[in-house]
Formats: structure tokens, sequence, C-alpha cells
């Protein structure tokens, strides 16, 4: 009766220490951090990695603010111009069409200028499998953020 209430002691320590292995496949201290380890069939991908840094970089950037705006209204200018010199003989109606055209102009510049610059494109620092480091430079990051896994291809990183 004692030999079975201690084996069965021991057996029932035996599945709760299990449960407490820290060794399971595709996990490991990775640098002093508890970053999962790729599993060992991604391994043998060579263009897979994890993302270690996503840095925003801002497109259009350099161009002052007015310059859409400016570059814009010329040549809504030009064309305002150009437009009525087709259709008018009158001077009044020439200068009209010509102003009409330059506001016209600027507010869709500047609009265009907005939009540019709005838009952001995204340095992706991808530690390979092997070891390299790959940074790509892509406009959408697809649901991609620091330690997501992916492989990169065409310029691109992409969730696997």
């Amino acid at each position: 009766m004692k030999f079975r209430l201690v084996t069965t002691t021991a057996m029932m320590a035996t599945l709760a220490l299990a449960g407490c292995a820290t060794t399971s496949p595709g996990y490991g201290p990775s640098s002093g951090s508890s970053a999962p380890y790729p599993s060992s069939s991604s391994s043998s991908c060579y263009d897979c990695g994890t993302v270690t840094r996503i840095e925003t970089v801002a497109r259009g950037g350099s161009a002052p603010n007015a310059t859409g705006a400016v570059l814009g209204g010329i040549v809504g200018a030009v064309a305002g111009r150009k437009i009525a010199d087709n259709q008018t003989d009158s001077e009044g109606r020439k200068n009209t069409a010509t102003a009409a055209g330059a506001v016209a102009g600027a507010v869709a510049g500047n609009a265009i200028q907005n939009r540019v610059q709005a838009s952001a494109t995204y340095n992706v620092y991808v530690r390979m499998n092997d070891g390299r480091t790959v940074t790509v430079t892509q406009s959408d990051l697809g649901g991609i953020r620091e330690g997501s896994y992916v492989s990169v291809s065409g310029g691109r990183a992409n969730l696997r």
C-alpha cells in the first residue's frame, strides 16, 4: 500500500515538473531576451528572419511648404492664359482666366504637396536566420511589427 502511494506521488510530481520545463522546441534565451527562436522547419528558410527595428522615414520633407502652391500657381496661370487665348479675344477675359488658373493651380499644388509629404516610408531592419542583418525600405508595413517573423523577397519584408 505504501509502495503504491509513493509511486503515485512520484509519478504526479514528474508530470507536474514536465509541464514546467522550459526546453520546448522553438524557444530559448536570445541575447538575454526571451524572444522565440524560429522553429527548426523555418530555420532552413534562407530569406527569413525577425524584425529588430522599424524606422519611419518621411518622404518629400526637404521642400518648403509653399513650393507646391507656387509651382501649382505658375502652371495654373499658364494653362488658364493658354485656354483663354484659344477661346476669346477680350484682354479682360484673358486676365481673369489667368488669375483663376493661378488660384486653382495654387490650391491643387498645395494639396498635392501635402499628400506627398504626409506619405511615409519605413526602413525595416531584419535579423536573418543566418545572422545577417538586412534593411528594406517599403511604403506600407502590412501588419509587420518589431519581433515579427518575416521573409524578405523582392526588396520587401512580408509576414510569414
